[in-house]
């Protein structure tokens, strides 16, 4: 039986082999978990769907388009070169416990010798020299290239003076972080202003029904972009909760696709690396993204006199098409007054 890459979302077209979990000539059963598979938004555990002897074709690290073969399930005996199959005769070694590289999905000679010296087998003799894209990395490099290319995006920015923010949380056990009273502000003023919530379509505007804010979070390699949804209806306590449960999740890659499905918005955030200001790449078909700095104290004017306080840059980028400049200034200048007065989105 032949076993195929799988389709493991909707959008997914193509997956990386992240590891085999199970060997070749190891006998799996309905159910066994056989591999890693990272799609275009997680990396996703793929079980077997029958029982038999397993055959590897496709080696740790490749990328194949689904519906691929990627190995096979059956009770034949384990591929390999004749050199391959004397040398681990003469070393008493099994060939079910070696991982191939062949092309065919055979032991090689030399991955007969690495398994007795304990050595990373080497790459295939044809194996690029530069390191390859992840499939999320080239699902992220494809809609970041597009949105530059195609979206007539603009930008604004505000300065938020964080002190009301600041004093709220000293208040509240397990305090929120300012990213979680950024998100519940935009998630109100997007119901306020729904054309920041919509996307732009040739024969219209797409407004929508629901305020789900994305929250981009850094993983080691790649960068994701998971959802909390209706984020308006949500309290700061649950949005808290839910970006703490989210992010976790992301960086280990333990991420479900729906996790990462249907964002109307999204809000990004390198305050924690110092950063002041930036403008973020917008997600098509998004309209607009929240790029956050960090809560820096700056000297402001107050009551006309010059005073310290906690400041923070937001900037907007928005979709011409959609989103026009008054709108983005409305919708800012809203966001920037919930923070300054937080209590209001308690009540």
């Amino acid at each position: 039986m032949t076993v195929t890459m799988p389709r493991l979302s909707d959008s997914m077209q193509e997956g990386t082999i992240v590891r085999w979990l199970k060997r070749s000539g190891e006998t799996v059963a309905p159910g066994d978990v056989l591999a890693e598979i990272e799609t275009d938004k997680a990396t996703m555990e793929y079980e077997a769907e029958s029982d038999g002897v397993l055959e590897i074709v496709a080696a740790e690290g490749a990328t194949v388009a689904v519906g691929e073969l990627i190995a096979r399930l059956g009770a034949g005996r384990v591929r390999a070169t004749p050199v391959a199959r004397r040398l681990a005769r003469e070393l008493g070694t099994d060939l079910a416990s070696i991982t191939p590289t062949g092309r065919r999905g055979q032991v090689m000679k030399h991955d007969v010798l690495a398994a007795v010296n304990g050595a990373p087998t080497p790459p295939p003799r044809d194996a690029a020299a530069a390191t390859p894209l992840t499939a999320t990395q080239r699902t992220i490099a494809i809609r970041m290239a597009k949105s530059r290319a195609s979206v007539p995006d603009f930008d604004l920015e505000v300065e938020i003076d964080m002190t009301a923010c600041l004093a709220l949380r000293k208040q509240v056990e397990a305090p929120p972080s300012i990213n979680d009273f950024v998100i519940k502000a935009c998630a109100v003023a997007l119901r306020e202003h729904p054309r920041v919530n919509g996307a732009f379509a040739a024969d219209g505007f797409a407004i929508h029904d629901e305020v789900n804010v994305g929250i981009a979070v850094a993983t080691d390699d790649a960068l994701l972009v998971p959802v909390i949804r209706d984020a308006d209806k949500r309290t700061i306590r649950d949005i808290a909760a839910a970006s703490r449960e989210l992010a976790k999740r992301a960086r280990e890659r333990r991420i479900e696709p729906r996790d990462l499905e249907h964002a109307t918005f999204t809000v990004s955030n390198l305050g924690m690396f110092g950063v002041t200001r930036f403008t973020a790449v917008i997600d098509e078909p998004q309209a607009a993204i929240l790029a956050v700095g960090a809560v820096q104290d700056r000297v402001i004017a107050r009551d006309g006199r010059p005073t310290v306080a906690p400041m923070l840059t937001a900037t907007l980028a928005a979709d011409h098409r959609i989103v026009y400049g008054a709108d983005a200034a409305r919708f800012l200048g809203h966001v920037r007054d919930l923070l300054q007065n937080p209590v209001r989105m308690l009540l």
